[in-house]
Order: structure tokens, then C-alpha cells, then sequence
């Protein structure tokens, strides 16, 4: 009777825990070494320095901005105003409505150079009418530019977007610079205007 209790007691219990190696499932080291394999060859066939859609691939060099031009070598105005202006009057020109002013079709820029050189070398402050729209802020100037690099940046201003006028020489500026020597800038569109020729 009692071995009879002792073998039922037994059967009652689990079996004793015991280890074992268990691999890793075949499929996950399957798709693993395909993942390895396709990492390796992704970086054996893919050049760093190519141009591509995916990542940033600018050099140092893009990245350190505009230099100053050479003598006799052509100013990049485009990227004048991009470091310069574009962060304001935005890449299209357009500028934003009620804060800073456009340029395409801007009469300041289409009108008279010599207006222009001075905004640009004495910046502005007050208010503006642009295109009919009034604009009370400020722009600085960019009298660290260099003549050659003032007129690239006017010259591109100038022709871009719907803009169609002439090239504005460096000599301009030169003059420009020679006649004023103001140190504060404009004070609105009235002391622009005073500019002009009567």
C-alpha cells in the first residue's frame, strides 16, 4: 500500500530541469548572415563622394561659405546671396509677406544702381514700401563685402527670378563707398529716395 502511494506521488511530480545547448533557430541566422553580406557589399560598391539624393554630401569646402574672389576672377553671386540674403528674402525672392520685402520685381531693385550699391553697402532701417506692401525693419549692411563681390551680388539680384536688368559694375561701388561715408544706415525709403537724381 505505501509503495503504492510513493509511485503515485511520483507521477505526480515534474521531471527534474536539465540543460541542453539550443542552437540559434536556423532562419534568424540565415537572415542575419544576409544582412551581413548585403552591408558589406553596400559599402565595398558605394562611393562616398557621389553626388545622391540620400544624405548630406557636402565637403568642408561647401560648408566654410563663399570666399573672397581672386582679382579678376568671376564673383559667384548666387552664392553671395545665398549665404547673405537668402536667409531673409528667401531663395525664391519673394521675401515674407509683411516681415521682409521681396526682390523679385522689387522697384529698389530694378531702379537706379546707384540706390541699390547704397542699400546694399549702408543697409537700411525703418520703413520701406516695397511693390505697394510697407515694411518697417531692418537690413544690414554689407560693406565687409568686397566692390567685386557687391556688384556679383547685385548683379544676380538683378537678373534672377523675373528680374531682367543690367549687370552692375564693381566701380560702382567703389564710388559709392569714396562719396559717403555714413556710417549708420538709411532711414526708410524717404532718405533712399533722396538718392535719386531730381
Amino acid at each position: 500500500m505505501s509503495l503504492d502511494i510513493e509511485s503515485r506521488a511520483q507521477e505526480r511530480e515534474n521531471v527534474d530541469p536539465e540543460e541542453t545547448i539550443r542552437p540559434i533557430p536556423l532562419a534568424a541566422a540565415v537572415v542575419t548572415l544576409v544582412m551581413v553580406v548585403f552591408g558589406v557589399l553596400y559599402i565595398f560598391f558605394s562611393e562616398p563622394l557621389a553626388n545622391s539624393q540620400w544624405g548630406d554630401q557636402r565637403t568642408l569646402a561647401d560648408l566654410s561659405g563663399p570666399r573672397p574672389a581672386a582679382a579678376g576672377a568671376a564673383v559667384d553671386g548666387k552664392a553671395l546671396f545665398a549665404a547673405h540674403c537668402a536667409a531673409c528674402h528667401q531663395a525664391t525672392g519673394q521675401g515674407l509677406p509683411g516681415v521682409f520685402p521681396p526682390l523679385d520685381g522689387s522697384e529698389w531693385v530694378h531702379g537706379d544702381t546707384r540706390v541699390l550699391a547704397n542699400i546694399l553697402l549702408h543697409g537700411v532701417t525703418g520703413e520701406i514700401s516695397v511693390k505697394g506692401a510697407k515694411f518697417n525693419g531692418t537690413m544690414p549692411s554689407f560693406r565687409q563685402l568686397s566692390d567685386a563681390e557687391l556688384a556679383g551680388l547685385a548683379s544676380y539680384i538683378r537678373s534672377s527670378w523675373s528680374n531682367k536688368a543690367d549687370a552692375v559694375p564693381a566701380e560702382l561701388f567703389a564710388r559709392e563707398r569714396k562719396a559717403d561715408d555714413r556710417t549708420a544706415p538709411f532711414e526708410g525709403g524717404a532718405a533712399l529716395q533722396a538718392l535719386l537724381p531730381k
